[in-house]
């Protein structure tokens, strides 16, 4: 192995500075067994900025003026970020076949439908969340906006191309890709009638003043996220989307996450496919407009 390839060693008082930080900075928690991932994946990191060692690294960390860029830079290498368009079947069609048509009639007068996919890798979950609009029928002269959002700028960019590979659609039946796909070069590229309604944009969840620009949301969807926070910015975040909710609004979860133990804000709603959390509207307040 050349020198340069060699990593450098990472000290386990370091390291739990180092993990503590990251965690400060965006809720994502490695426990004592990550050690060596970080020691490896972040070496090279060092070696870029000249260091000898983790602990000068940390004090850059601390100090100096860019480290938020420093810090987004650490979050692009060591998150994984693996989904697929039409991820978690039963729920997407509590989406479309229910939650939507309750929209539509809350909605009736404004005609303006907003989702919000937080934590959207590479864009599949929003893109599919356009397509179940538009195939439900009842939407075609309403201000449609999907924002997804993520913390990792080179999965953004991914999703801003709207370019998939064939391991995107290991769900998703010929007619979405025949209608709304167009094949290059064995890459498949999103419809224009797919991507106007959807934006994507940098955010860290636990950064509440980027958050509340983002307005009011009538369904946010946040799917095998949590599940790599510390349970305190779990709660911080829940507290956050429960904010961002319109009263009446629908916060989509994994199947493999709940709110036990983290909130009580929430109704927890029965549907036909599945169980869907619910902002309660309050007795005698109208909804938000």
């Amino acid at each position: 192995m050349f020198e340069s390839e060699e990593l450098i060693h990472l000290p386990e008082d370091v390291f739990r500075l180092i993990r503590d930080l990251i965690r400060d900075y965006s809720g994502i928690y490695f426990d004592d067994e990550s050690r060596y991932l970080l020691e490896k994946r972040l070496s090279r990191r060092v070696r870029n900025h000249h260091f000898s060692s983790f602990r000068d690294y940390f004090r850059h960390l601390l100090y100096d003026r860019n480290r938020d860029e420093e810090l987004a830079s650490i979050i692009d290498i060591l998150t994984v970020n693996e989904t697929y368009f039409f991820r978690e079947q039963s729920q997407l069609e509590t989406f479309s076949e229910e939650i939507l048509t309750e929209l539509r009639d809350i909605n009736k007068d404004k005609k303006r439908l907003r989702i919000w996919s937080a934590g959207c890798s590479t864009g599949e979950e929003p893109y599919t969340i356009a397509m179940l609009v538009i195939e439900n029928g009842n939407f075609c002269d309403w201000d449609i906006e999907i924002l997804g959002s993520d913390i990792n700028q080179r999965v953004l960019q991914v999703a801003r191309s709207g370019i998939y590979r064939k391991n995107s659609f290991r769900t998703t039946v010929p007619y979405f890709i025949d209608k709304y796909f167009k094949e290059e070069d064995s890459l498949f590229r999103i419809s224009h009638s797919v991507k106007q309604h959807v934006n994507f944009s940098y955010l860290n969840l636990l950064d509440p003043f980027k958050v509340k620009l983002i307005g009011k949301m009538d369904v946010i969807f946040c799917r095998n996220v949590l599940i790599y926070f510390d349970q305190q910015s779990r709660k911080k975040v829940i507290e956050i989307f429960h904010e961002r909710l319109m009263d009446g609004g629908y916060f989509l979860l994994g199947h493999a996450e709940s709110l036990i133990n983290l909130s009580t804000a929430f109704t927890l709603r029965h549907f036909k496919h599945d169980m869907v959390y619910q902002k309660p509207i309050k007795k005698g307040v109208h909804r938000d407009v």
